[in-house]
């Protein structure tokens, strides 16, 4: 190493990424740092999807260099989202680099218009996203996405998942009128689950998001013990009887070993529409105790808002409706933590390696 190499680590060892919680150089994004006729240039790599933050963080990395005497380096930034480390005895699916499994413990927390919206601001930070709707008995996310219709086959054994607004998505609503019961036993809808899951002809997915079905039962329990998920996010509101049941998830994610990636808060704050006034009408700080009483990142607190309800009740979520609203600017933040937290965990060794052939 010579010494513009050993003086940009030092420099990158000083800036931390929010999004991973560790610095530019623990986490492996410094890929390259060359000097040629008193000019230099850093090559970066993020492990996760992050596209709308290069330009700060390029800004950050340049002042940093300066400062350090470093004047005449370019910065360069782009991202590699690979395949992470699943449970034993799981292998991950074909084409789906990673799973990211959405639950809450109870319903009514605004669980699935969050897996709606984590799914697009994914795929707005530059990843190949897809959303399974796991609810079986109340599944919303063809209505949130704003797509419908029986979806078709090639070859009468693997199913073509929906597109809608840049996604991929397969759910039960697609099968089934909405206003039609799912009167199934537990077993018929895990078995249910699992051909959506693995009989979906999906096309090389970044991340999958899985929004749960709500609880802790023998559904959440048998999916996450059968589904190769890499991580897990819960979704929870300040109110006590909410944290109850969201702490539930997050223990039982713990005992079949999925990692928790972080903790969301929805409907943090009320905001009066005719006033302005902000009122926590749920209560405060509950899912800040939460992450800190288990050791994990709150990576993000959401708002009450009649906005983000009558976007995803249209088809059309705040993410895609309003891009550049603080609420889509805080489920992109949300988006990028959570698949930064993601990109901590021990690469796949099941996926990406050569096959050997013996003749």
């Amino acid at each position: 190493m010579n010494d513009f190499q050993a003086n940009v680590r030092a420099v990158l060892a000083r800036i931390q990424d929010p999004h991973t919680g560790v610095d530019l150089v623990e986490s492996g994004a410094l890929k390259g740092a060359v000097s040629t006729d008193g000019r230099g240039l850093v090559d970066l790599v993020l492990p996760y999807a992050s596209r709308s933050w290069h330009d700060t963080l390029r800004g950050q990395v340049q002042a940093a260099l300066v400062q350090a005497g470093m004047d005449s380096v370019q910065v360069s930034i782009d991202q590699r989202i690979v395949a992470h480390q699943v449970r034993d005895g799981l292998s991950p699916l074909p084409e789906v680099r990673n799973i990211i499994a959405v639950a809450s413990g109870k319903g009514g927390v605004g669980k699935s218009t969050t897996s709606v919206n984590l799914a697009l601001a994914l795929a707005a930070e530059g990843a190949r996203v897809g959303v399974l709707d796991a609810d079986i008995y109340g599944p919303s996310v063809p209505r949130m996405l704003g797509v419908s219709g029986r979806p078709d086959s090639r070859d009468g054994k693997r199913i073509i998942p929906k597109e809608s607004h840049g996604l991929q998505c397969m759910s039960i609503g697609f099968m089934i009128e909405e206003d039609t019961p799912m009167i199934w036993r537990g077993p018929m809808v895990t078995q249910a689950l699992q051909q959506m899951l693995g009989e979906t002809d999906w096309q090389d997915l970044d991340y999958l998001v899985i929004d749960l079905p709500p609880g802790t039962g023998d559904i959440q329990l048998t999916l996450s013990q059968k589904v190769p998920v890499s991580g897990s996010v819960i979704v929870t509101t300040p109110q006590d009887i909410s944290l109850i049941d969201a702490r539930k998830a997050l223990r039982m994610f713990e005992k079949v070993e999925v990692p928790v990636l972080g903790i969301v808060e929805n409907m943090s704050t009320h905001i009066c529409g005719n006033c302005g006034h902000v009122e926590p009408i749920f209560g405060q700080g509950g899912g800040e105790q939460m992450a800190a009483d288990y050791k994990v990142p709150l990576l993000g607190q959401l708002p009450l808002s009649m906005a983000i309800r009558e976007q995803a009740d249209s088809g059309r979520p705040t993410v895609i409706a309003q891009p550049d609203s603080e609420a889509a600017a805080a489920y992109r933040h949300i988006a990028r933590s959570a698949a930064g937290r993601l990109s901590r965990r021990p690469r796949s060794k099941a996926m990406g390696l050569p096959g050997i052939v013996i003749e």
